[in-house]
């Protein structure tokens, strides 16, 4: 009404005497529904305030013509065509989807503008219902639910509305696991029927989109049923709220019935008009041109047929132009700004309301901007979008049950039926599985039962053996059969991951090839591998940096380490490398270089140390098989482990050939296989899982439980392994189970027991630092003589001297023996005393 007003005062002050007196608007409403009684209230009040008010249209009237439906669809269409024969320039209505689709053909064709403000079938509204459904899948996805039960009415409404629902969900993957269709005009027992099935179901989160003449009867037939208590969780679309609107105060009665129900209905910002429009609602209750003219379709003349008499109705020619205007609306009306996108109000919003004693309590609100907020949305508008999961937000609620925590959401179904979980009934390595007198041990059963021992509620079920008791069975077979679930050495391929659901895993995963190595530990060169390379190096690089050093130190003051440069640097080798074996027969003088010699050969005794305990437990392996390209390329058999993936994996995967894969059943077969190898009717090498390898050669492994696609439990089941994880008693089952044994990876081994340049550098720096040290001292110490000495050469002569000749003269008194310096300088001094004593 707020719209036609808004092209009516516009036609009024264009052509005021073109004005006509009555303009008739038609409405379709069930009179006896809840949306309709409101609806008819509000419209006589609209139109009597329009024509009260001289301003808006002077002396034309509006004239408002309001037929019952009477909740038929048949009814409806005819009332339309009655409204199209009075010349209605627009109809409010239909009130129901099911009408909507065939009136609106009628309104197009008559260009009678058609404005529905209850029929919210998706495929008549392509954006405000799916906003709606977007809203009930945020709260979903918001408190962890996976899947819903869908409770609807049966018509095009409903229908329309869940598949809605279930493209909102999917995009957050989740989705409705159960759907139970009630008809328009249900029946006490049909709901009940209904909500027996729906009790059996595994969910417990139900999303309920009823018509309100009959849904709180849905929600008495739920109480009696116990389906109100604690572990439901119901949410409704916006009908709920319009009945607490509308009727309120509800019985007792219908109060008990919902409690702790979600529902939604449309927000409307607060403001002193909406105040005013609401304090005097309880009185309420006891084109251009200006020429409204309407035309026959001479084509309509065709169809007449007896008494059907479809020449009478007519066009409205400013129909078309009446609709421009009203999609061109832009201002605000009484609840909210009113402006139309694609033919539906802009920034649709709603509140998020908990049903709590007689009223219920705002939790939050949804809009299509921001999601999920606390905040009211015309604030949100203001700020960047906040789509995200983390800024999602609502107050807690009150669930059915007088409950605070948040509902698991599911439960298991009530068939009577006890989980069957299937178990491998392996041959070898029954450390994992095995079954004992028909009961099952291992690891992957004990960290079962400890992570259903850790989960808030009691889990029934039977082990299911697999397998005949010969042959270890196929995990992908396992697998295809679940129905409840499997417990065992399941490793995670892409293909099972289509099949079921994979709890978090708990050891790490891999294939390994394993072929026969030979000791090289009687090599001729054995001797160099207790050191790595760069080991070597630097320590020949400090024996003689340490020579070196020990010569500056002392070729001045020792004869030993003096001569012709020929045997000073032989005799800088000998000394160097003879601190090995502790030999050096050359005597140290100074006190710098002895401090030298004894960091150093602390380091050579940590060396040699070392060296001797290193050299007998070091081992050097070698295998003609570098890794999974020396199988592929080569023609020798292959074994793998009867039952597994593996040999299809190769197969498959690396396209080698059937004929060279050799299924193995026990780990002597395996080891014989290897040890013959291919000549002698083995095989090359062997490719298996790490958690079988593990105990075959002390590797890592990995395993997983696994359940059917979508199953509550898988979730649950690897949130109580990470706690396994985190408290240590994971580890403490591995241990018992699969505790390493003497028999470790040999390439690990020889690398550990190999002698790196990182276990000594310490020493290195420390014996460096002290070279470097004492040498600096000596350099002082050298120089203050060289300036002393030849400062009395010099005496008063004032003599320049090219940098190069000091030099020369440097040298060479570092190359003097100390001695014959010492000799030197006393005779000079003699000789200056007695020159003085003459003079």
């Amino acid at each position: 009404m707020v719209f036609y007003n808004w092209f009516s005062s516009n036609v009024a002050r264009s052509t005021v005497d073109a004005r006509p007196n009555i303009v008739k608007i038609g409405a379709l409403l069930s009179f006896d529904s809840t949306i309709g009684k409101v609806a008819t209230v509000a419209l006589e009040a609209a139109v009597e305030d329009v024509n009260r008010d001289q301003t808006l249209l002077g002396a034309t009237e509006l004239y408002l013509i309001m037929q019952d439906t009477n909740y038929s669809g048949y009814l409806g269409m005819l009332e339309a065509l009655s409204l199209m024969r009075n010349e209605v320039v627009s109809i409010i209505g239909p009130q129901f989807s099911v009408t909507a689709h065939v009136i609106s053909h009628i309104a197009n064709w008559f260009q009678v503008p058609l404005l529905s403000f209850a029929a919210s079938d998706p495929t008549l509204s392509s954006l405000q219902y799916p906003f709606f459904m977007a809203a009930i899948a945020e709260i979903v996805d918001y408190y962890g639910w996976r899947a819903v039960i869908a409770i609807y009415v049966d018509d095009d409404h409903g229908r329309n509305g869940i598949a809605a629902l279930g493209d909102k969900l999917a995009e957050r993957r989740c989705k409705i696991s159960y759907k139970a269709p009630l008809s328009p005009s249900v029946s006490r027992d049909e709901i009940a029927n209904a909500l027996v099935k729906v009790a059996l179901m595994e969910s417990r989160i139900l999303v309920l989109l009823a018509h309100p003449e009959w849904g709180l009867q849905g929600f008495d037939v739920a109480q009696y049923l116990g389906m109100m208590g604690a572990g439901y969780v119901w949410i409704v679309t916006d009908w709920l709220s319009t009945i607490m609107d509308t009727y309120s105060p509800l019985p007792s009665q219908a109060v008990d019935d919902i409690q702790g129900v979600l529902t939604l209905q449309i927000y409307t910002p607060d403001s002193q008009q909406k105040r005013k429009f609401f304090s005097g609602w309880s009185k309420f209750t006891g084109g251009e041109g200006g020429n409204i003219s309407f035309s026959y379709d001479p084509r309509l003349s065709e169809l007449q047929r007896g008494n059907l008499h479809a020449d009478a109705l007519k066009f409205f020619n400013g129909g078309n132009q009446l609709l421009q205007n009203i999609l061109q609306v832009n201002f605000t009306g009484l609840t909210c700004p009113i402006k139309f996108s694609d033919r539906n109000l802009i920034h649709p919003a709603y509140e998020v309301i908990n049903v709590i004693g007689t009223g219920f309590r705002r939790i939050g609100y949804w809009s299509n901007y921001s999601g999920l907020s606390v905040e009211p949305p015309e604030k949100l508008y203001t700020k960047p979008p906040r789509n995200s999961s983390s800024s999602q937000q609502l107050y807690s609620v009150i669930w059915p049950g007088q409950r605070v925590g948040k509902p698991r959401g599911w439960v298991f179904s009530n068939s009577g039926r006890r989980l069957r979980i299937g178990v491998p009934n392996r041959v070898f390595y029954q450390e994992f599985v095995s079954r004992i007198s028909n009961e099952f041990h291992g690891y992957c059963i004990d960290v079962f039962t400890a992570a259903l021992n850790l989960l808030p509620y009691a889990v029934t079920y039977d082990f299911i053996a697999f397998g005949d008791g010969h042959n270890d069975p196929n995990g992908t077979e396992l697998l295809q059969l679940v129905t409840a679930g499997v417990i065992g050495d399941i490793s995670i391929t892409t293909e099972r991951t289509r099949m079921v659901d994979f709890t978090q895993p708990y050891i790490e995963s891999g294939l390994v090839v394993v072929a026969p190595v030979r000791k090289l530990n009687s090599s001729a060169w054995a001797f160099l591998r207790p050191f790595s390379p760069l080991m070597w190096l630097v320590t020949a690089l400090f024996f003689i940096v340490i020579g070196v050093v020990v010569w500056n130190l002392e070729h001045r003051i020792n004869d030993h380490l003096r001569g012709p440069p020929k045997r000073q640097i032989v005799t800088i080798l000998w000394f160097s490398f003879s601190t090995v074996v502790f030999a050096h027969k050359e005597k140290l003088k100074g006190t710098l270089s002895r401090l030298v010699l004894i960091i150093w050969l602390f380091v050579v005794l940590a060396l040699n140390s070392s060296y001797l305990t290193s050299i007998l437990a070091v081992e050097q392996l070698s295998s003609p098989i570098k890794g999974i390209e020396s199988l592929i390329y080569g023609n020798d058999p292959i074994g793998y482990q009867y039952g597994s993936f593996t040999g299809n994996y190769l197969s498959n995967e690396y396209n080698i050939d059937k004929s060279r894969l050799v299924p193995y059943n026990s780990a002597e077969e395996c080891a014989k296989a290897l040890k013959e190898g291919p000549k002698n009717g083995g095989v090359a090498a062997v490719v298996d899982e790490r958690a079988y390898m593990e105990l075959f050669l002390s590797s890592n492994c990995e395993f997983s439980i696994a359940f059917p696609r979508d199953s509550p439990l898988a979730v649950d089941m690897s949130t109580a392994i990470l706690k396994l994880s985190e408290g240590g008693d994971l580890q403490r089952i591995h241990d018992k189970w699969l505790q390493r044994s003497a028999c470790s990876s040999e390439g690990a081994k020889e690398d550990a027991d190999r002698l790196h340049l990182k276990s000594f550098w310490g020493l290195f720096l420390i014996c460096g630092s002290a070279c470097l040290l004492a040498f600096l001292v000596y350099l002082i110490q050298i120089i203050r003589k060289f300036v002393k000495r030849y400062s009395e050469e010099l005496g008063g002569s004032s003599g320049r001297t090219s940098t190069s000749a000091h030099l020369q003269r440097f040298l060479s008194f570092v190359d003097e023996k100390e001695d014959d310096v010492k000799s030197k300088s006393k005779k000079r001094r003699i000789e200056n005393r007695s020159i003085n004593g003459n003079a």
